[in-house]
């Protein structure tokens, strides 16, 4: 199973597809290819909980072709729980800065043709 294949499974049980470096113990997202803290190749992988707040986002109103039937949503970056990954996802009937604030509490839910899916908690 290819690591994209193996992240869409872990967002469709709401976790996080993650490596941690096997020389440095540092944690990164699975796109990686050497270690950002000290140039590794080698990695283990790790699952985390697909849980945070939001650290920003932008709202999309006029949607690109193909996507138009789920606007308004956002486009969220997710600062998730017991690390400093971020990750980022689609969070349907966000229309506008009242329905999300910053530092509101969401998690991975599902993946589909829009990428990873989000919900607020």
């Amino acid at each position: 199973m290819s690591i994209k294949e193996q992240l869409i499974e872990k967002a469709k049980e709401g976790k996080v597809l993650a490596h941690k470096c096997t020389k440095c113990g540092h944690l990164h997202l699975s796109t990686v290819y050497f270690c950002q803290k000290c140039g590794s190749k080698g990695f283990e992988d790790a699952i985390l909980e697909g849980t945070g707040t939001v650290a920003t986002y932008t709202i999309i109103t006029v949607a690109p072709a193909g996507f138009e039937k789920y606007t308004p949503y956002a486009f969220v970056v997710l600062q998730l729980d017991n690390s400093d990954l971020r990750i980022s996802g689609f969070m349907g009937g966000i229309a506008t800065p009242a329905d999300l604030p910053v530092g509101t509490r969401a998690k991975i839910t599902g993946f589909d043709e829009r990428g990873i899916l989000m919900e607020k908690q």
